[in-house]
């Protein structure tokens, strides 16, 4: 049996804030159908430390630690990959951040901030990416959602805008830049284990709901992430093209 269409081999996948979590789960799986990996961050530290974890096993890595909320370092860092490292075949826009509070009493800097970081970071990226994907007439953009693209809960209000906002605008990447070669979806995990959920995690009364909430009953483990993201990398989904496609135990189809 082939699984050609699963290769990625001599492909280069940047992963933006991949030094730990969901984001490093993804470039190493994706590493392991062959990309090259770049990794993104703020902190050089980590990013290298991560990096090293790869290399170890053989991958082709290389690190870029510039911040995703700042668009003119995001278009700086982007061109120094192209011109220094080598064509982005692949872009994950994986870069996030949560903040919990009563949504009467959410900081209005949290809120800002959380736009910047959520919503901001996959425009400034995407569109700087897409700038010279567009020009080899090919090119793969994967988003990461959430199941709170779809569902609320009381106190993330401000943060399940901003997935909703990454699911429709990666509608509107698609809109726009499937007639130049590009297929851009969107990834949408459930509740995993990693640490910006480690307090969820912790909490015995969340877990308890959580595991009855969900279809599977259980949290997920973010390398349960890695074949849909090999998936929408891939020349398997060629005319796969403003999806967003939900990795959740079934949470998001069951009341």
């Amino acid at each position: 049996m082939s699984y050609s269409l699963f290769d990625l081999t001599g492909l280069r996948a940047l992963v933006t804030g991949s030094s730990q979590g969901i984001g490093f789960a993804l470039a190493r799986g994706l590493a392991e159908h062959g990309a090259s990996i770049v990794l993104n961050g703020r902190d050089r530290a980590k990013l290298e430390t991560a990096a090293g974890q790869l290399k170890e096993t053989g991958v082709t890595v290389s690190v870029s630690d510039f911040d995703v909320t700042d668009a003119e370092a995001v278009k700086r860092g982007v061109d120094a990959i192209e011109a220094e490292v080598g064509a982005i075949d692949i872009l994950v826009n994986n870069a996030g951040m949560q903040f919990r509070s009563p949504l009467e009493d959410f900081p209005i800097d949290r809120w800002e901030q959380l736009l910047k970081t959520n919503v901001s970071s996959v425009f400034y990226v995407g569109q700087a990416v897409a700038k010279h994907m567009i020009g080899r007439g090919r090119g793969k953009i994967i988003n990461i959602a959430s199941v709170q693209s779809e569902l609320a809960r009381p106190g993330i209000a401000p943060y399940t805008a901003t997935k909703g906002a990454v699911k429709n605008l990666t509608r509107g990447m698609c809109t726009d830049w499937a007639k130049h070669g590009l297929q851009i979806n969107a990834l949408a995990p459930g509740y995993f284990k990693t640490p910006l959920n480690q307090a969820l995690v912790d909490s015995q009364e969340f877990s308890s709901w959580l595991e009855k909430r969900t279809p599977a009953g259980r949290w997920g483990d973010v390398e349960e992430l890695v074949g849909a993201a090999v998936f929408l990398s891939s020349k398997a989904s060629s005319f796969v093209n403003g999806h967003t496609l939900y990795v959740d135990g079934g949470i998001t189809t069951s009341l």
